[in-house]
This record gives structure tokens, sequence and C-alpha cells, in this order.
């Protein structure tokens, strides 16, 4: 749970730091979970 906390909390603040390479990050990571969450069925 806390491993989960950090991937989520890391690209949010890097999005309120940089917000151009934070916008980025924060469509990859929801991408990444997007597939995760489709995937996790199969």
């Amino acid at each position: 749970m806390a491993l989960l906390l950090l991937t989520g909390s890391v690209p949010v603040r890097v999005a309120f730091e940089y917000p151009s390479f934070g916008t980025a990050l924060l469509v990859g990571v929801g991408v990444v979970t997007l597939l995760h969450l489709l995937l996790k069925d199969r």
C-alpha cells in the first residue's frame, strides 16, 4: 500500500513543480494504471 501511495504521489508532486513535464508524467501513469486494471482479469 505504501508503494502505491508513493507511486501516485511522486507524479502529482512533479506536476505541481514542473507543469509541462508533470502533465506528461501523469498521463503516462494514468495509461499504465488503466492498462493494469483492464488486463488484471485476464
